[in-house]
């Protein structure tokens, strides 16, 4: 082959895999333009299911209420330790706050059980039978605002308000992998969830807080297994200004069940 010929074949390739996602045209249904798909039709994988959580680490403060006082590995302010050296789980009882360990910060480190599924083309919902919680994912909507106006106390929820969408792949081509995603290495098979307007609660049972200025990044990525059941880990990082030093990041595992014939919603508990 002649040199002309080599250096053509090179630049032929080099354009096949370095063009960036955002030069290509835009794509609709089946490639012949128009609306874009929705994002359960574009899915890149699939989080729908039933999932048991895996507690493989951190078994003292996940499996049973840790003591009071017990705040290591959260980085805890000074004000946040002394709210925590003051948990009265009585207190919370007789206030019908059962559920402040069960809030988006927390509840994907309950052992529970999850239920997955798509409500309508742009929302996806997560069910936990432990504290019978239920967090709705919503992806953007075409006729959707771009803004919305900030919340106010009587709006927040435990599970608060989550935006998601599927992680970008990398910009600068998929085929040499390079990690010019978000996050190197993902190419873009990953569902990113961000959550605010939480009402306040606890990070830990033991009344380790949280603020109403807490927000939530997650990040969840599914491992299919060829010969055994699929998995998904959740990468979750609470921040919060008040309370917090710096961000609180811990991972979670999940594994899929065949069914739901282990499901056992049980109400929030104190202790």
């Amino acid at each position: 082959m002649t040199t002309a010929l080599w250096r053509g074949l090179i630049v032929t390739v080099l354009l096949a895999v370095g063009t960036p996602v955002s030069a290509q045209p835009p794509q609709g249904r089946g490639g012949r333009g128009g609306p874009p798909p929705t994002p359960r039709a574009s899915a890149p994988v699939d989080f729908t299911g039933n999932w048991v959580s895996i507690v493989s680490e951190d078994w003292r403060w996940r499996m049973i209420t840790p003591p009071k006082g017990d705040y290591a590995n959260i980085p805890l302010n000074a004000a946040a330790r002394e709210i925590a050296d003051t948990w009265d789980p009585v207190r919370d009882e007789g206030a019908g706050e059962q559920c402040k360990g069960y809030a988006a910060p927390a509840i994907m480190r309950e052992p529970t059980r999850l239920r997955i599924s798509w409500t309508d083309d742009y929302t996806l919902k997560i069910e936990t039978d432990a504290g019978m919680q239920t967090r709705m994912l919503q992806f953007a909507r075409p006729d959707a605002p771009q803004s919305a106006p900030p919340a106010t106390v009587g709006q927040r929820s435990w599970q608060g308000a989550s935006v998601a969408r599927w992680e970008p792949p990398p910009q600068g081509g998929r085929g040499l992998g390079l990690g010019l995603a978000p996050r190197a290495g993902t190419q873009g098979r990953s569902l990113e969830v961000v959550t605010t307007q939480i009402r306040p609660g606890y990070l830990r049972k033991n009344g380790v807080p949280f603020s109403e200025n807490a927000s939530v990044t997650e990040y969840f990525d599914l491992f299919p297994e060829p010969d055994g059941p699929d998995w998904f880990v959740v990468t979750t990082s609470v921040r919060d200004p008040l309370y917090l030093g710096e961000p609180w990041v811990t991972t979670s595992h999940f594994k899929k069940e065949p069914d739901a014939s282990k499901w056992n919603p049980t109400p929030c508990q104190v202790r």
